[in-house]
């Protein structure tokens, strides 16, 4: 059973930075399209950036220059560097990866962890 497990939200200022973690359990993720998603308080949930298995990367416009999705396969990890925060980045994050890149759905979900951008 594959399972994704997220980690390093938290309370950060705006302007400052942070980095997101995402290990998978079950499953070696090189052929896997992993992705960030997040979801605010009465919004819908968004995608805030995905990574390819061959490393090809795409951004939602409004994090594009600031934050960077990777991946290290030989640790089964995928992350998120998130810099020049801003309190409408406020969220629980969730990662997310398929089996394949030309998946039509995410399969597996990681439990989300909490990003909040406030003075």
């Amino acid at each position: 059973q594959v399972q994704l497990v997220d980690s390093g939200g938290g309370l950060v200022h705006p302007g400052g930075s942070l980095t997101l973690s995402c290990a998978v359990f079950g499953s070696t993720i090189s052929f896997y399209l992993l992705a960030w998603h997040r979801q605010a308080p009465g919004k819908q949930r968004e995608l805030v950036a995905a990574i390819s298995s061959s490393g090809s990367t795409n951004y939602a416009h409004s994090v594009k220059g600031r934050f960077t999705i990777f991946r290290d396969d030989a640790e089964n990890k995928v992350y998120l560097q998130m810099s020049s925060l801003k309190p409408e980045d406020t969220a629980v994050y969730y990662c997310a990866g398929a089996s394949s890149d030309y998946a039509d759905e995410y399969a597996y979900w990681g439990q989300g962890t909490q990003v909040t951008v406030s003075s």
